[in-house]
C-alpha cells in the first residue's frame, strides 16, 4: 500500500541524487499509527547516521542539508 508514497519518494531522492532503498526494522515509530490504520506510510526519512538508541548512536551533519531537500520536496509533491 505504501508503494505510491515510496515511488514519489524515491524518485524525488534521484532527482537530489539521493540512492534510497526500501527496508523494514524491527523497533517502535509514530508511522506504527498509520501504518496500522492501513494509510501508507513513509518512515525513516530523518538524519543519516547509525547507532539509533545505542551509546554510540550519531548522525552525519553534512548530510542534513540533502535529507531536508528530500522532505522539501516530498512535503510540496504528496
Amino acid at each position: 500500500m505504501a508503494e505510491a508514497p515510496f515511488a514519489k519518494a524515491q524518485a524525488a531522492a534521484k532527482d537530489l541524487g539521493i540512492d534510497i532503498k526500501e527496508a523494514a526494522s524491527g523497533g517502535g515509530s509514530d508511522g506504527n499509527f498509520s501504518a496500522a490504520l492501513g494509510i501508507p506510510t513513509l518512515d525513516g526519512l530523518g538524519g543519516v547516521g547509525d547507532g539509533a538508541h545505542a551509546a554510540h548512536e550519531h548522525v552525519i551533519i553534512s548530510e542534513l542539508p540533502r535529507r531536508a531537500a528530500l522532505l522539501a520536496v516530498l512535503l510540496a509533491t504528496l
